[in-house]
Formats: structure tokens, C-alpha cells, sequence
């Protein structure tokens, strides 16, 4: 059985400044600088006259990467692109180029090791429209199975909007229509976090507010009602569903206690979406980035062990190393080992293991 990292992060080598090019008046977007720090090459990504973060070649060099990979003992990577790139708060038509600038450098990459790497595309989630249609050529020219969009569109001036869209708006319907009938699966990462402007101290937006965002995406497509208009849409959650596996007691309450407040677009509970039993999974899937052994067992316990896929959040240090919580679980074993190492991502994927044994 092949082994597949389901959650993964590349950049282009290089793009250009959005922000001369766009002809914005002061740097929002990132732009790269290539140099060496500590007698090694790596990427500044700037924004501004500062450096947001600094990434090595493991995050932009596929031969890099695909060596990485072997240490790991991992066979296919599931690549996207890193959520500051998605730019939701830029004018429509910018977010539209820079989808389109990634996803073809996705594409190119996953076109050259078609059996180790699998992409998922970006879209412009600030317009629907312009999102629909870079998702129709993520599968139609690109050939790419999914997206990844992020936990909600945060607001944007340029189109007159001064609020977060959560996924449940109906703004956003129609995208997740037109995935639906693409046939095309759904990763959501959590970014621009809520409550960073009041928590910026000890890295609390990673450590507080992005288990937060991802609850909030899984609340907000269970209480909008996603699921049960798209019975059929494949939805992935990243970091093993942040918060929402430890505290669905209390979602679930709240939604008994208040439906007045709770219940008011979609009448079915909460854990209905759940495991039910071994043969009926959840109806949708998380990756195992939880970092901890006993936190795995509760994501078995709330989604079964179909719908818990591996990832690493590769390459950055806030993930973990590629397999190991799994690998190194001596309760996962035989079948299990196999659906978490990789038949879940597929099946997320809608794609067959046996397209990516290496011959």
C-alpha cells in the first residue's frame, strides 16, 4: 500500500509583486527574495519592508521535496498552496490572476511526477463567480481533483463588503453547487484568524484561533445546511478538525438547548454527521495533524476510521513529521493503517490508489 500525505504546502520558485504589478499603493501582497541564511538557500517571503516567514527549498523545490519524501517513506504528496497566497481581501480580478498564477504552477509540478504528487487548486473566494470559473479549469484544463479555500472569506473593501463571509453564507452556495457537480473535493485550512488583532502574544492566533477557525467552517457547514443540499460533496477539515472534535458535546447541546438560535437553517443535529456506527463513517473528512495519541483516538471515536486521513502540514515546524503519530500507534494496524495511510485520501479525492504505484 502506497503512503499519502494528504496535507501538504509548495510555492512557486518564484512570482512576481503583485502588488507594483496590480499597481496597489503600499505592499499587502507577498513577494519572494531569494537568499541564504545560516550558509543555506531559502525564501524571504516579504511583505512590506518585513519578512512574513522564511521557507527553505523543502517548501518550493520539488526535488527537495521528493527527497524529503523518501526519508519519510511517503509515496504521493497532496500539494496546495500556502493560505497567505489566497489574498481574499484583493480586488476580485487580482485574487482571479494569482489563483490562476498558482494553479498552474501546481499543475506543472504534479504534470512532472504525475505518481508523487496530487494538486489541489486556489480560487478567488471573494467573488463567486470568478471562483466558480477557476474551478471549472482546475478540473477541465488542469486536471486537478479539488480545491482548497479557506475556514471564510474575510471582508473586502473593494467590492464594498466590511464582514466575514462564513461558509454557510449564502454568497457562497453556489460554489459549493458547482463543486458538487464537478465532482471536485473541498480541503478547507484555517487563515486570518479570528481574534488576532486581541491575541498576538505567544503565537496564540496559530495556537488559539486556528483550531477556532476550523470549528467555525465545520459549524457554519452543518448548521447552513451544506451537507444535506450536497449529500454528495467531499469536504476535508484541516488539523484534524481543530476544536470542534472536543467540544461537539457542547455544539450538540447548544443546538438541543437554543434552536431558536441554533437550529435555524438546518433542523438535523449536529451529530448526525458523525460516525454512527463501523459501517457508517462521518459524512465528511479530517486529516490526523493533532500531535497527540490520545487526541487520534477521539477523532477515531467521532469519525470512525474512515475519515481520518493522514497529514503533516509539510513543511512547516507547526506540523508534524509525516506518518509518524500513525505509524508509531500500535493500536492502528492492518485495514486501519491502510485507510489512514491512504485509501482515505483517496476516497476524499475521488482517485485510485493503484494510478499512483510507482512501476
Amino acid at each position: 500500500m502506497i503512503s499519502v500525505d494528504l496535507h501538504t504546502h509548495i510555492l512557486p520558485r518564484d512570482w512576481p509583486d503583485f502588488s507594483e504589478r496590480f499597481g496597489y499603493g503600499r505592499k499587502r501582497f507577498i513577494y519572494p527574495e531569494h537568499g541564504h541564511d545560516d550558509g543555506h538557500r531559502c525564501l524571504r517571503m516579504m511583505r512590506g519592508d518585513s519578512m512574513f516567514r522564511r521557507v527553505w527549498p523543502n517548501c518550493y523545490d520539488p526535488d527537495v521535496i521528493v527527497a524529503e519524501c523518501d526519508e519519510n517513506e511517503i509515496d504521493v504528496q497532496v500539494i496546495c498552496t500556502v493560505p497567505v497566497m489566497f489574498s481574499y481581501w484583493a480586488k476580485p480580478e487580482h485574487g482571479a490572476e494569482i489563483s490562476r498564477f498558482l494553479n498552474d504552477d501546481i499543475a506543472n509540478v504534479v504534470a512532472k511526477r504525475p505518481k508523487r504528487f496530487i494538486g489541489l487548486g486556489t480560487v478567488p473566494m471573494q467573488d463567486t463567480d470568478l471562483a466558480i470559473k477557476e474551478l471549472r479549469r482546475c478540473k477541465e484544463e488542469l486536471n486537478l481533483p479539488g480545491v482548497q479555500i479557506g475556514s471564510h472569506v474575510e471582508p473586502n473593501a473593494f467590492t464594498g463588503r466590511d464582514y466575514d463571509l462564513n461558509l454557510s453564507d449564502p454568497k457562497l452556495r453556489p460554489f459549493f453547487e458547482a463543486a458538487h457537480d464537478l465532482d471536485m473535493s473541498i480541503f478547507v485550512h484555517p487563515w486570518e484568524m479570528m481574534g488576532h488583532d486581541q491575541m498576538g502574544k505567544y503565537w496564540l492566533p496559530w495556537l488559539v484561533g486556528m483550531p477556532a477557525e476550523t470549528s467555525r467552517a465545520i459549524c457554519s457547514m452543518i448548521f447552513g445546511g451544506i451537507f444535506e443540499q450536497f449529500p454528495n460533496l467531499r469536504v476535508c477539515f484541516a488539523h484534524g478538525g481543530g476544536s470542534f472534535p472536543f467540544t461537539v458535546g457542547r455544539i450538540e447541546h447548544g443546538f438541543n438547548c437554543r434552536p431558536d438560535l441554533v437550529a435555524i437553517d438546518n433542523r438535523v443535529n449536529p451529530r448526525e454527521y458523525l460516525k454512527k456506527n463501523s459501517d457508517e463513517p462521518a459524512r465528511f473528512w479530517v486529516d490526523s495533524i493533532v500531535h497527540d495519541p490520545y487526541s487520534l483516538r477521539t477523532l477515531f471515536g467521532i469519525f470512525g476510521s474512515k475519515r481520518i486521513c493522514m497529514g503533516s502540514d509539510y513543511p512547516f515546524p507547526l506540523g508534524e513529521k509525516p506518518g509518524e503519530l500513525i505509524r508509531g500507534n500500535p493500536k492502528i494496524s492492518g485495514d486501519s493503517l491502510d485507510r489512514l495511510m491512504c485509501n482515505n485520501a483517496m476516497d476524499f479525492l475521488g482517485l485510485s490508489a493503484k494510478d499512483y504505484i510507482q512501476s
